[in-house]
């Protein structure tokens, strides 16, 4: 299909979200745009979540690692609907009992100033990277295998993309990204759904045939529970997934933030429960892509490209029939907006909130707030920009891998506050706070970083930095840290506050 064509329709797709965004933005103020004023439909939020929650990552990469690693993401998944029946039952109700508008202002009341500085400074630096990561992967694809050959630049593609996504966020904030959100998943699972049917209508072989030669190659081998010290053992993917869904999305702003906006806790209960079920079903889903991405490339003999995120996208755009490339950059648009719309209206309300305190200044006009809101909305979609410039450069690494790895790094010290707050009554020395956080990611990075690689230092590494990962590593006994990374972060930032506390 001629690229001019689907960046037509990418133009028309664009064209619906503005018109959305102008009907929902209709008289907009600040609290519209933080919490939607709690007016939100709880099964149009479980429902828009859903592209939220998966992003580009999960539609790029999860199909692609299914070769070398099966359905072994599966195992993470469990633990991930493990991890929303926590929120469900135990944040959830801690949010609406103090009516949080910033879910970090619960920090504040429970430990003090400095402990809610430093649980929203982690946010910020968290969702920050790890949205534009995201958005750098979609961006990247639509790049290689369409604007180039429009011969539109990299900058120039960043910079329309997120003017695009500035637009429509800039004045309904939550409200409006509940119905857009809405609109992109549904985009999404179109996409997946249609090029599954387009695959195995391609290989023309029957599904238990498929279904014995997926098995055959091991794409559909779930568990691994042959070694305990590798990263990928069943136990830590469970437990680490059940951690990151807690830290991710119940101690997350970006995330809390539509949920909060639901009328009461009943409704958004049934929101989280109904979403976890869609979670689980849409991965399966994306699983078996991968498996038939894969089978429809042995079966034709395409040779498997190098980067294992960009098997969707060759697969769809240059060997199925023309109609999939269509549909491909519907869902991988799809899983663009999602990934940033919610990202910025989160990182400017928790900045407005709980950085600057733009609800406490009394002495700031309603009219002068507003302004300032926009003012740190344009500064992140900046930020935005430059970080994803940057990755063209730096970023080699599968990018799920990537996102996953700073989660268990920056999301530990936000774990280990919220517990230290909800299950004890200690009471925290607050000088100490920021401290005993940064150096539990010190500690994570010491135990797990590879420091003599070329990743870090670009070159070889001196000899006593070569000397300590050889003793970190004989240290360890061949033990690699996995997903309970996050929670074993967490635990360090828990028994720092514990030990520096009092009753």
């Amino acid at each position: 299909m001629s690229p001019l064509l689907i960046l037509l329709f990418v133009l028309g797709y664009f064209a619906l979200l503005l018109g959305i965004a102008f009907y929902t933005s209709r008289g907009a103020d600040n609290e519209t745009f933080f919490i939607g004023k709690k007016k939100s439909n709880w099964l149009l939020v479980a429902y828009g979540m859903i592209g939220t929650s998966l992003s580009g990552v999960t539609f790029m990469s999860v199909p692609g690692e299914v070769q070398q690693k099966g359905f072994a993401y599966l195992q993470v998944v469990i633990g991930y609907f493990l991890g929303y029946l926590a929120v469900a039952y135990l944040l959830l109700p801690l949010y609406y009992r103090l009516n949080l508008t910033s879910i970090y202002t619960y920090l504040q009341s429970r430990l003090g100033e400095k402990s809610y500085k430093t649980g929203a400074a982690f946010f910020l630096l968290s969702r920050t990277l790890g949205a534009s990561i995201r958005i750098y992967l979609v961006l990247i694809v639509l790049q290689h295998f369409l604007l180039d050959a429009l011969q539109i630049p990299f900058v120039v593609s960043v910079l329309a993309i997120m003017l695009m996504i500035l637009l429509y966020t800039f004045q309904g904030g939550v409200k409006t990204i509940v119905w857009t959100d809405t609109l992109q998943t549904t985009g999404m699972i179109l996409a997946l759904l249609l090029t599954i049917v387009l695959i195995y209508d391609s290989i023309r072989l029957p599904v238990s045939d498929l279904l014995q030669l997926a098995t055959e190659r091991g794409y559909t081998k779930i568990f691994q529970t042959d070694n305990f010290l590798a990263g990928n053992y069943f136990l830590k993917q469970i437990i680490g997934g059940a951690f990151i869904t807690i830290a991710m999305t119940g101690m997350d702003q970006e995330m809390m933030q539509k949920n909060i906006s639901v009328r009461t806790l009943a409704e958004s209960r049934k929101n989280m429960l109904l979403f976890s079920v869609i979670v689980v079903i849409v991965n399966i889903l994306f699983l078996i892509l991968g498996a038939a991405l894969y089978l429809y490339i042995s079966h034709y003999g395409i040779p498997v490209p190098a980067r294992s995120d960009e098997t969707f996208a060759v697969v769809a755009l240059q060997y199925l029939p023309p109609v999939a490339s269509l549909i491909f950059i519907v869902g991988l648009v799809s899983a663009l907006f999602p990934s940033a719309d919610g990202a910025l209206t989160a990182l400017t309300s928790s900045f407005c909130i709980d950085i600057l305190g733009i609800r406490g200044r009394s002495e700031w006009s309603a009219a002068k707030q507003q302004k300032i809101r926009k003012a740190v909305h344009l500064s992140i979609t900046a930020l935005f920009i430059a970080l994803i410039l940057y990755y063209r450069i730096a970023l080699e690494a599968s990018v799920i891998s990537t996102i996953l790895k700073i989660a268990g790094y920056t999301y530990g010290p936000l774990l280990g506050l919220f517990t230290f707050g909800m299950f004890t009554k200690r009471k925290t020395d607050e000088r100490y706070v920021p401290w005993v956080c940064v150096i539990s990611v010190v500690i994570c990075i010491l135990l797990t970083m590879p420091f003599s690689s070329d990743w870090l230092l670009g070159g070889k590494a001196p000899a006593f930095i070569a000397a300590y990962e050889k003793w970190r590593l004989n240290m360890l006994g061949g033990y690699q840290f996995g997903l309970e990374l996050l929670p074993i972060n967490g635990f360090i930032t828990f028994t720092g506050l514990y030990l520096l506390s009092k009753k």
